[in-house]
């Protein structure tokens, strides 16, 4: 295969992971015969700096006509302003909007080395391995808002609105990924069957309700695939008492940016998590749910394992590259078997190695875990 992937370092650690996540994207290329060009662009905090701009048009251009995007990390302290017309964050809301990109998928996965990490007992986790499949485009965060007088007194509103074909495509992608899961023989998921959780409050919230109608109409869709609407209460509830029992969770753009950092802290490091955002057609963007830990930037320290993981996600999704994506996990889950940790996932008697070494240890990694998986 012959692919092109638009590549976004961005601030602070983010040019240091990145360079490792490349060095395992160009090892899949060799061990597998494929044929990755790379090329790279500036967001964020970098991009202000050299170009006046978050997100310079030549660099969205250049994402558009690629086959994936992978992005490290945006933001860095001086940008911190509020009252500032240009921030680096704007660099991600512009890039989400050039590439059409409606549902951000976050998995969740509890490595058995990692157990004592969260703050959460083992026993309770250990199971764990789920996706949460959040709407990105629509909700309270686009809807009218504002502030006026009403009987003499100040009020703000923020306007939820969700249209059918915006609940429709974003839970379809949902089943569609829960039946991709279930592949057998291409992942070390402990579970067989697969399950759809629709998360809403329809109880109270009318744009729920016709997000819940919509979304059991579309699992009639799906006869194999078990579903569930759930009110996002009782989401939060078991997601922290009983995490192991969930799949794919499906949700709308407010409960999902809540509900995916409360699943985050489950796994005990955010340098561990990776993440994908999907639109209808390609180019898909992939980046770690970390930031761009400015104090932290030269020190070859950070954890690249997010930042590869995520690239694990660009060869499944945009590239279709399942072997090779189950390869690239399996090479992680190889080096924490055998006890490297980076500083965030430091344990007694373990082997504390450096953001460059732990990439080199997967990057080694690769061609033993290609027979694992060759069908």
């Amino acid at each position: 295969m012959q692919a092109r992937i638009a590549v976004l370092p961005g601030d602070g650690i983010g040019p240091e992971v990145m360079a490792e996540a490349i060095k395992v994207l160009k090892r899949v290329a060799e061990v597998y015969g494929h044929s990755f060009r790379f090329e790279e662009g500036l967001i964020g905090g970098v991009a202000i700096d050299e170009t006046g701009s978050p997100l310079p048009d030549k660099v969205l251009a250049m994402c558009q006509a690629s086959d994936a995007v992978l992005l490290a990390a945006v933001g860095d302290p001086k940008y911190d302003d509020p009252t500032l017309k240009v921030r680096p964050e704007q660099g991600l809301l512009a890039l989400r909007k050039g590439l059409g990109v409606f549902a951000n998928l976050r998995p969740v996965k509890l490595y058995k080395e990692l157990l004592h990490a969260s703050t959460i007992k083992p026993e309770v986790i250990a199971e764990v391995d789920l996706v949460v499949v959040r709407e990105l485009t629509g909700g309270i965060y686009f809807g009218e808002r504002g502030r006026k007088t009403v009987g003499g007194a100040k009020v703000a509103y923020d306007t939820l609105l969700y249209s059918i074909p915006e609940v429709e495509r974003v839970v379809r992608l949902a089943f569609d990924l829960a039946r991709q899961r279930r592949k057998p023989g291409l992942s070390s998921r402990r579970r067989t069957e697969t399950k759809v959780t629709s998360v809403d409050k329809a109880n109270v919230l009318e744009s729920s309700r016709l997000w819940r109608e919509t979304a059991e109409r579309v699992a009639s869709e799906y006869p194999d695939v078990e579903f569930e609407s759930m009110y996002v209460d009782i989401a939060a509830m078991r997601l922290v008492r009983y995490p192991s029992v969930f799949d794919v969770m499906v949700t709308g753009n407010m409960f999902g940016d809540i509900l995916t950092d409360e699943a985050a802290m489950i796994a005990g490091s955010i340098g561990m998590l990776p993440s994908a955002a999907l639109g209808e057609h390609k180019p898909g963007l992939y980046e770690p749910i970390h930031g761009s830990a400015p104090k932290y930037t030269g020190m070859n320290v950070a954890n690249p394992i997010a930042t590869i993981l995520s690239a694990a996600m660009l060869l499944r999704h945009s590239l279709e590259l399942e072997q090779e994506a189950a390869a690239v996990e399996a090479a992680v889950a190889a080096m924490l078997k055998q006890g490297y940790r980076t500083r965030d996932i430091a344990e007694e008697g373990k082997q504390l190695v450096g953001t460059q070494e732990m990439g080199d240890l997967i990057v080694d990694q690769i061609q033993s875990s290609k027979s694992k998986f060759e069908v």
